[in-house]
């Protein structure tokens, strides 16, 4: 693969809390082959190849395959809850805050698609303490979607009969981006996010005004 993103990927924005260096490559070169290849497919081997290593430099920074994916899984995790907590938090009406997490939740999972395909759909390959702490992350992140579904059926500002079913509808929507998403495609990143912003506006019966 040679995306945008992953050329992107090495830099400290995207994976600046990973250190040292060594480390920060072999977490990049694990997400490239996890994207590709898948989890179980995906060896060691492979991983060091990518990042220009030998396969016993890996155990120096990473002592499993699965630890690697934790990490990963984890960051990426990590972020995703701080941008749908911080729309949640944000100011505005309950439908900007809404179209405001749409567009920023859709904009990472287009524009860090391959990261977000390893996030998001290896989860099972987890061993069950470390995906019982995803799992908790990924409950914050409902959560935060609920939250302002909630506030716009309170504020009267949406018409929506089942707030957990359509937070979960919501967040299904976004991150499927991550699985279709091509840096080739007609649209950018951010066409994708307005594209989904207003989907979800017309999904909780708001009048579209939410454009924040």
């Amino acid at each position: 693969m040679s995306t945008a993103e992953e050329k992107a990927g090495t830099d400290d924005a995207a994976w600046g809390e990973v250190a040292p260096d060594a480390a920060r490559r072999l977490l990049v070169a694990a997400v490239d082959a996890f994207a590709e290849r898948g989890y179980h497919a995906t060896t060691t081997r492979d991983i060091a190849g990518r990042a220009g290593m030998s396969p016993a430099a890996l155990y120096i920074h990473y002592k499993t395959k699965e630890e690697l994916l934790h990490r990963i899984s984890s960051i990426g995790h990590t972020k995703a809850l701080e941008i749908l907590e911080g729309a949640a938090g944000s100011p505005g009406t309950a439908a900007e805050r809404l179209s405001r997490a749409v567009r920023s939740f859709v904009r990472w999972h287009a524009g860090r698609h391959a990261t977000a395909r390893v996030v998001q759909y290896e989860l099972d390959a987890l061993r069950p303490e470390h995906r019982d702490e995803i799992v908790a992350l990924r409950r914050r992140s409902d959560a935060a979607v609920r939250r302002i579904i909630d506030e716009g059926v309170a504020a009267g500002e949406f018409d929506v009969a089942d707030v957990p079913g359509t937070a979960l509808a919501v967040l299904s929507l976004c991150i499927d981006v991550a699985r279709w998403f091509n840096v080739k495609g007609r649209r950018s990143p951010e066409e994708v996010g307005d594209l989904y912003a207003g989907l979800v506006l017309r999904m909780v019966g708001a009048d579209g005004s939410g454009t924040a």
